[in-house]
Order: structure tokens, then C-alpha cells, then sequence
């Protein structure tokens, strides 16, 4: 098959390691492969270095309508909110049909335009079951499919890891790894660390991660010693390694990749339930779910886990087996599948 991937962000975020870790199954699975992106995102140098795959550097979704782009392009996949305008026009000007992929949780835009991309499209993706109810709320008669993210794997230093693990000695390591936007519920995790302060110093929170919310975080968590900002990381195989448990209290989430990518490293995981996480973690089994806000019900599993070890044993083992699940190698069939059916119900 022949598939033109669509991401037009400028940034280097989840769903752009998705598009990334999906385009390069593909290429091993036989696929041609054509990738519309921004010039600016780092995602430009990691297709580079894909044969099969032919790059279209666009920076704005009005531009690089050729024909030719997508000529013997079977369909056009869509991986972020401006990308799905760029195959709308080039499905009226060109006729490709194309499907979507949507990541978030929040509710659909109500603008004609936004509204009319999705009408259009062959088939609407959702990665979790609170993404494909907002979807079904503006469109129910479209073709909806729900399909995971998969596990994003990142290489390990052990060098790095000694220094992570040397910074921290003798002590239990939480982390909290994502862009500190509000919903991402770090609030949650520093007032879970200021009631574990005294009652388990050997428990240590680690904040991993950068944005507009991290100078008041920062005030929040002024005078608690088991708190560590760290900053935005490239390593995160690294850090999945080097410590021993994730924590990933959203208020709100499409479904929670890095949650994934901590299980497939081997890390016991605690999320909310809060949009697509529940989906992942089933708790007792996978990980562990709280109440979203909740950072009592945070501290008390916390605890729980870091001095179980029975209990940490059984949650790696669960969340091993759910992040296989999610594998890539059966992410990319289940896509096959529905590129498949698209194609032939044309």
C-alpha cells in the first residue's frame, strides 16, 4: 500500500513520536510511504533517515497541493488538528480520501471548517474510549474505530542511569514526566509529595518536564525537599530505568503514551481516572487508578507500592502484558486493516 502520513506540528511531542513509530513499522512491513510535515519539527531528520518513506516539507496546511504528491497514494492518514485541513483540501481538489487520527479528549471545535474535515473523512481513529464518545457527540453516523496508542522505546545509558541513580541514592524514585500544562495534574503530585514529606523521606518526586505552568509549580512545591524539578528530558529511557515508579495524574487525557512507555520499560504506573487512561490501567491488575485531584488517595498508593514489593512485582508483570498489547506490530495491522476496508468500500 501506498499511505501519505500528515503531521504538520512544529514541535516533537507523543503524537509525533506516534506518527514517527508508525511510519517506520510500516516501512519494514513493505509499505511506500509519504510523510507531509513541517519543516521546522524535528521529525523532518528522523523520516530522513526512512528510504521508503518521500518527504513533502509543508509549513502551513493551504500550501503543497500538488497532485502529484499523492497520485498513487492509496489514502491520507491525519495525525494532528491542523494536518486534517491540509488533506481536506486535498481530497476536494484531488479526490484522496483520508482518515483521522484524534489523540485528545477535548471536545470537538464547532467551527464549519473543523466541522467539515471530519464529516469527510473515511473514518474517524480515536486512541481510547473517551476520545471516540466526543467524537460520536458531533459526528454518529461516521465510520469510528478505536485504536491505541503504541509504546514509544527510547534508548538506555547505563552511564546516565548510574548518574540518575547516584543523584538519588537510597531512595525511591517517582516520577512525573510531561509538558507542565494544568490539566496534567502536577499539582496533584506535589501536594502528594508535601504529605509524604515527613511520614516516607524516602520517597523522592522528580518532575520531569517544562512549560507555562513550572514557575508556579515551582512556588508550590518552595520548601519541600522531595521535590526535584528536572526539566524537559530526551532521555526517557533513561529515567524509565533509572527509577521505580511513574505517576501520571491528569485531570484530563487522550489516553497517556508516556503511561504506555513505562509499562513496556518495566515500571509500575498510577493515573487518574480521567479520559482515556482507564483505558491502560486497570486497576489492581495494570496499575493503579485515584480519583482525579485526589492527592490523598495519590500519597496512600505511593506508599502502597513503594513498600510492597509483592505488590510492585504484580503491577510490572500486568502492565508488561498491557503495553504488549499495544504493541506497535499489532497497532500497525489493525491500521492495515482499516486502510483496507476504506480502500475497498470507495
Amino acid at each position: 500500500m501506498h499511505i501519505c502520513h500528515v503531521n504538520l506540528a512544529s514541535g516533537f511531542s507523543g503524537g509525533e513520536r506516534q506518527t514517527l513509530t508508525l511510519i517506520q513499522q510500516q516501512a519494514e512491513m513493505g509499505y511506500q510511504l509519504t510523510a507531509v510535515v513541517n519543516p521546522k519539527s524535528p521529525l523532518v531528520d528522523a523520516l530522513r533517515a526512512i528510504p521508503q518513506c518521500q518527504l513533502v516539507l509543508c509549513r502551513h496546511y493551504t500550501r503543497n497541493h500538488r497532485r502529484s504528491i499523492t497520485t498513487t497514494c492509496d489514502l491520507v492518514h491525519v495525525h494532528e488538528g491542523r494536518a486534517i485541513y491540509w488533506a481536506l483540501f486535498q481530497h476536494i481538489l484531488h479526490g484522496v480520501p483520508y482518515i483521522v487520527t484524534r489523540r485528545i479528549d477535548n471536545p470537538l471545535k464547532k467551527k464549519w471548517l473543523s466541522q467539515l474535515a471530519y464529516r469527510k473523512a473515511s473514518a474517524l481513529v480515536g486512541l481510547s474510549s473517551e476520545i471516540l464518545h466526543q467524537l460520536e457527540k458531533h459526528h454518529p453516523d461516521a465510520n469510528l474505530v478505536k485504536i491505541p496508542s503504541s509504546p514509544v522505546t527510547y534508548p538506555v545509558s547505563q552511564a546516565k542511569v548510574e548518574q540518575i541513580k547516584a543523584q538519588f541514592s537510597d531512595k525511591f524514585l517517582v516520577i512525573h514526566a510531561a509538558n507542565m500544562y494544568a490539566h496534567k495534574g502536577f499539582d496533584v503530585t506535589i501536594e502528594a509529595a508535601r504529605l509524604l514529606a515527613d511520614i516516607s523521606p524516602d520517597i523522592q518526586f522528580c518532575l520531569l518536564g517544562d512549560g507555562k505552568e513550572r514557575e508556579a509549580l515551582e512556588a508550590k512545591a518552595k520548601g519541600l525537599h522531595n521535590v526535584h524539578f528536572a526539566g524537559k528530558q530526551t532521555n526517557m529511557g533513561d529515567w524509565f530505568t533509572a527509577a521505580d515508579l511513574l505517576v501520571h495524574p491528569s485531570y484530563s487525557e487522550g489516553l497517556g503514551s508516556v503511561i504506555l512507555e513505562a509499562m513496556a520499560a518495566g515500571l509500575p504506573v498510577i493515573g487518574a481516572r480521567a479520559g482515556g487512561i482507564p483505558d491502560i490501567i486497570e486497576h489492581g491488575v495494570t496499575g493503579h487508578l485515584i480519583a482525579p485531584g485526589n492527592a490523598n488517595q495519590l500519597a496512600q498508593n505511593i506508599a502502597e507500592i513503594a513498600q510492597q514489593d509483592a505488590l510492585r512485582a504484580h503491577l510490572i508483570k500486568g502492565s508488561h502484558q498491557q503495553a504488549a498489547a499495544c504493541d506497535i506490530s499489532q497497532t500497525a495491522l489493525t491500521y492495515q486493516t482499516l486502510y483496507q476496508k476504506v480502500s475497498k468500500d470507495l
